[in-house]
Formats: structure tokens, sequence, C-alpha cells
């Protein structure tokens, strides 16, 4: 009994395992599996990269061909190191490196000698491959802009790293891979899919055909065209207005959310992160700390927002009942908190709504923010009924753009500021600076145009987005045609939209009119202060402007931040008026704005000594 026992299990394990090994061989075909077997090579084909369009179909991205000098370690003889690495245009010392990491990454395994050789170096170099055993030339494909503007939107590709390849098993060592812009946010899309040839080989190495006759082989998979919403005339135009100035632009279509133009100022032409360059140019603009060209300020800037800001508290007070457009406030060239005046630029005098916005007079909107707390039994629940209005509005929170960086900007809560001055120690007279966007809050350019949509729509916006269309489709997230509700009635945007058209009419921007178009528009003067040798010093103003036109069926609506630009229409307002004006006529009119936008820089302020070190919160109050 027992050896009949000990014979059916000796036969049992052998039908297991003959089965088992019978499947792995008939039916199961892993691709892992198959590139770890040393009789098998596997050769990619590389499918070209997704196209780019604008709004308008006008090409931005395209790709031309470029080659990689592969190698596969374990395959290669004793070569004429001098001679090869002349042909490849690299010294000795770079040669022994790229071979110790290609080791490093597999013996097996081809990677990536020499990238992106040049058509006239691949001619050069074809002719004599065949002296060089265990290397091959790989054709692939690399960007080409149609453009020399976008880097920032459309970002750029660069080869995987060992970080890319641990933690996704598509990719190969040498493949790119989009790392910004929307090269990075539609990646899966953009790169398509390889496709691979499982070549057998014999024993002396030589390849005998396709593996299983080609069953297992995959054809690859163009990657998908992509049109985007940007308006290429009018993101071209922008950046050569911000030539020699530092700033973040962002124009938004309010009846869609789609984003019209995004420009970081200073930028470069994205050109530059394509071929052998790529790395050196690449080093050079992410090193510059001063002008930071590859730092996205229209999304990840933060500066406060200025008296653009004062809108918000208009409609926060009139939503809840505290003031009506003919509430009038006494200017005194300031306002008084406790015994220390504040200063006030409009002139002095009585103001309500209307000329508290077109003058923008700071004094009207510290007592406007006043009554907002005061209507409440505490400053905490007057904080939490002003934060609400101002959060509606997408402020202080990531907007969900589908870019895949940005920053939340600030809307400060109550818990903040029981952090600086202990609980219930603390009134609205403690942050009035509030009141008029100067203070703790912080806004990106694309929160601030977002926030100018909303103003557009009387009252809700969509989310900003860039993709327009994928593959000829307008297949998009649903999440960028869902309405967003400000908690501001309706009704109560018709007094401010009147104040901010008046603000070219006869107030703060009424040199910058532009003929045919009527425009709504708020200026803002934004304090700038820095440590130097560790003494506060107060430094040229930003300027700020937020506009949209026309005023009773926007088209557009944009947010200009210029750094250290003066006052809010001297450098900003002169932008915006111009893109609108582009925008809408696709001609100036204005070109005595024009002139001055394009010969005057900045340069000299940003020469000044700069320090980032932070203030306190005290510090930032008036």
């Amino acid at each position: 009994m027992k050896k009949i026992l000990l014979s059916s299990i000796i036969v049992i394990i052998g039908v297991t395992f003959i089965g088992r090994l019978s499947y792995l061989q008939l039916f199961s075909f892993s691709p892992n599996q198959i590139l770890e077997d040393p009789a098998i090579k596997a050769v990619y084909d590389y499918p070209e990269r997704g196209y780019v369009y604008d709004r308008d179909g006008e090409l931005l991205v395209g790709n031309q061909p470029a080659y990689d000098v592969m190698v596969i370690p374990r395959e290669t003889k004793t070569i004429d190191t001098v001679e090869f690495c002349n042909l490849l245009r690299i010294d000795k010392k770079e040669f022994i490196k790229k071979m110790k990491r290609a080791k490093r990454y597999s013996t097996r395994l081809p990677s990536v000698l020499v990238p992106q050789l040049a058509k006239e170096d691949y001619a050069r170099l074809q002719e004599k491959m065949r002296k060089y055993r265990g290397f091959y030339i790989q054709k692939r494909s690399l960007r080409d802009y149609m453009t020399n503007s976008a880097a920032n939107v459309l970002g750029y590709i660069s080869e995987v790293n060992e970080s890319d390849l641990r933690a996704n098993p598509y990719y190969r060592a040498g493949e790119l891979k989009g790392r910004t812009g929307i090269e990075k946010q539609y990646e899966e899309l953009l790169r398509g899919r390889k496709g691979v040839k499982y070549i057998q080989k014999d024993r002396f190495n030589r390849d005998i055909g396709p593996y299983k006759n080609g069953k297992l082989d995959t054809l690859p998979k163009l990657g998908k065209e992509l049109h985007i919403t940007l308006d290429k005339t009018l993101q071209e135009y922008g950046e050569r207005l911000m030539v020699g100035k530092r700033g973040g632009i962002v124009a938004i279509e309010p009846a869609t959310g789609e984003i019209l133009t995004m420009i970081s100022g200073p930028t470069y032409d994205p050109a530059l992160l394509v071929g052998r360059e790529r790395s050196r140019n690449y080093t050079k603009l992410h090193y510059d700390s001063i002008a930071r060209p590859t730092w996205d300020r229209s999304i990840l800037a933060e500066p406060s927002p200025g008296s653009p800001f004062k809108t918000l508290n208009a409609l926060a007070a009139l939503q809840e009942g505290v003031i009506d457009a003919d509430t009038k406030f006494r200017c005194y060239n300031g306002f008084y908190v406790g015994k220390t005046k504040r200063g006030c630029h409009c002139g002095g005098g009585s103001r309500d709504l209307n000329s508290g916005i077109f003058n923008s007079c700071n004094a009207y909107f510290a007592g406007t923010f006043r009554k907002i707390y005061g209507k409440y039994k505490t400053t905490d629940e007057g904080m939490d009924a002003w934060e609400r209005h101002m959060e509606s509005f997408g402020l202080g929170n990531y907007l969900g753009t589908d870019m895949p960086t940005g920053r939340p900007g600030r809307i400060p809560d109550k818990a903040y500021y029981d952090r600086a001055y202990g609980d219930n120690r603390w009134a609205s007279s403690f942050i009035i600076s509030n009141a008029i966007g100067q203070g703790e809050v912080a806004a990106t350019p694309i929160q601030l145009a977002n926030m100018t949509a909303a103003i557009a729509n009387r009252g809700h916006f969509y989310t900003p987005h860039i993709i327009k269309q994928i593959d000829g489709k307008a297949s998009i997230d649903s999440r960028y045609t869902e309405r967003h509700q400000t908690t501001i009635d309706k009704k109560h945007f018709e007094p401010v939209v009147e104040a901010m058209a008046n603000v070219y009419r006869y107030g703060t921007a009424k040199w910058l009119k532009i003929p045919d178009i009527e425009i709504a528009g708020k200026t803002g003067t934004v304090e700038n202060f820095t440590r130097i040798d560790g003494e506060r010093i107060q430094l040229t103003d930003h300027s700020i402007f937020v506009a949209f036109a026309p005023v009773d069926n926007p088209k557009i609506a944009l947010a200009v931040y210029i750094e250290h630009g003066y006052y809010g229409a001297r450098y900003a307002g002169h932008i915006a008026s111009l893109l609108i004006e582009k925008y809408l006529k696709g001609e100036i009119t204005r070109t005595d704005l024009e002139k001055k936008m394009l010969e005057k820089t900045l340069e000299h302020e940003y020469a000044k000594p700069l320090s980032g070190e932070p203030f306190s919160i005290n510090e930032y109050n008036w």
C-alpha cells in the first residue's frame, strides 16, 4: 500500500511538472519572460508622437526624425574605440561611462549609447556600423516645433531615468517621456504604443527568423492628435509684449473655461530642449536662479491680488446685505485704524460702490470689509462667511486644471489668524489689509483670470483647461464642462460690472480705452517688500490688471501680473488692453500702447538686489 501511495505521488508530481512546462511553452507567452531568454531578441518599432494643434487647427508641435545609437553589451566585441568615438562625436571617457551605465541596466537588453543623432551624423555612421558588433542604430522621432512660444504649456520630453523604469514597466531604457506641460499631462495619449518584433537566434547568436512565426509581434499605434485651447497668434503676441518683463498672463474664454493664452515671462524657445544639446540647454535654463525661465509664473506665482480683489469684497458685502450700490464711505485720502491713518490715492471725498471701484478707493473697501464682519456676533462667524464667498470664486485652493502643476494661492481662515494672534484675540481691524487685496491673501494669475471670468459670467465659471479635442473629438473630461456657481446672486453683479466698465470710461484705466470695444477692468498696484541685510525694504510695486470684454457678451477674461511693474495701469493694463484688442479684432489700433510695451523693459528693476526672505504675518498688515 505504501509503495502504491509513493508511486502515485511521484506520478502526480511528474504530470504536474510536465503539464506546467507544456502550458508555459505552448500557451503562456509573457513578454518579460521572452526578454529574459538570451535566444530571443526584441526589436521595437516606435510610433510617432501625437501632433498638437491650437484651437484653430494651427500646428504647434510635430515630429522630426532622429537616430539613437543602441548597444547590447553582451554582444559587443573589441573595437577601435578612438575611431568609434570620433564617429559619435564623444570622447573616450564619456563612451566608457555610457557603456558602464548600459551594463548596469542589462547586459542582454538594448540601451541608448548616444541619443538623437542628426541626419548628417547618421548618414556618416550608418556606412560603418557593420564594423561594430553589438551596436545598431534605431530610428526615433523628436519634437519639431512650429512656434517659438508656449514652452511652459507644451512642455518637453526627455529620456526615461531609472526611477521611471522602476515605476512603469512599459518603458525601456532610452525611451522618451513627457516631463512638463501637456507632454506630461497627456503622455499616455501622445506617446501611442510601441510595436515589437521577436527574433529567434541560434547557438551562434545569429538571427534565424521571427520567434513563433511572429505570433507575438505587435504593430505600433500612433499617438493621438491633440487640439488644445490656446490661440497661437495671441500666445505669440503676448510673449512679444512680455520681452524684458517678468510675470504671468492668463486669458480664458468665460463661456467655456478654455485657456486662450497662458504666458510666463521670461520664457524660452521650446526647440532648445530638443536634440543633443537638450541637456546642456536645460541645465542653463533650470539653474538660472535670477530670471527662472523654467518656473511657470502663470500658475505658480502667488502674489497678493491687490485692488482687483476689491470687486470680490464688494460682491460679498452686497450678498450679505450690509451695503447696497448707494452706500457711501468718506475717504480722507485714507482711512483710520484706531489712531493710525492708512493711505489712499483716490483723491478723497464721499464714495459709493461705483466710484469706490473705478477710483480704487481704499477707504471705501475698508469700510465695506468692516461691515461684513460687523454683521456677525463673533469675528469667527464673520470670517467663515467671508472665506466661503472668496473660495466660491476658485481662490485659496487648486482649481483642478489639466496642467500637471500649480499652486493653491491663499484665502486665510480663522485657524490661520488664531495661530498668529491667539483664539478670540483678533478682529477685522487686524486683517484690514485683506479689504484691498493685500495682507495675507494670495492668488495665482490663473486664479485671478478665473475670478474675472466668474464676474464676466455674472456668477459662475468652468474649470480652466487646456484640452479641446482628442483625435478630432471633443471627448474631454466632464469636470471641465461642469458649471461652478459662486455664492453671489446674479443681481449683485450688475453694479460691480458697471463700475468695472467705468474703470475704462473715466477711472484708473481711462487712458487704455480700445476703440469700438467695451471693456470692464480693474487696476491693481501691489506693495512689494523684501529684506536686504536684515532690513525690511520696500521695492517697486507689482502691476496687476484684470479685465473682460465685451462687457455684455464676454469672449475673453484675463489677468496680467508684472513683477516690479509700478502701478496697475502702467504695464499690466497696457498689455491687457492690447491682448483684448488682438483677440477680438485680430489687429492693433492702439499702436501707441503697443510701441511702449514692445520697446520698454523692466531689466533695470530686476537688476536691483533682492532677497526671498519672507515676512511675518504682522509685517504684511498695514
